[in-house]
């Protein structure tokens, strides 16, 4: 599985409005795409206008080639991409270990 994380900042005083918007872009685009295998989304506290997406895919390409190069990924942009104060930061990561529940 590959963790794809996004470090997304949004113009001041729109966050009850991209609470909205991010969370039905994922719902009804992004949960659609091939090896989608579920998400979170975290809302900075010290700094409200910073969140921080988490999505997992099956594979890296599922994100790379699959979502990103489709029709879906401008679908997904037209949601959240006007709230956006400047281009998300995006990398790709793959588990190294986790705590045993």
């Amino acid at each position: 599985m590959i963790l794809e994380l996004a470090d997304i900042r949004i113009q001041p005083g729109q966050q009850a409005a991209f609470d909205e918007a991010i969370q039905r872009g994922v719902e009804t685009v992004i949960s659609k795409a091939k090896g989608f295998e579920g998400y979170k989304i975290n809302r900075g506290i010290e700094s409200p206008e910073r969140y921080v997406l988490q999505i997992f895919w099956a594979t890296l390409e599922n994100h790379t080639v699959d979502f990103r190069e489709s029709a879906a990924f401008a679908e997904w942009r037209a949601i959240v991409g006007p709230f956006f104060a400047q281009a998300p930061v995006v990398e790709h990561f793959t588990l190294l270990a986790k705590s045993s529940d």
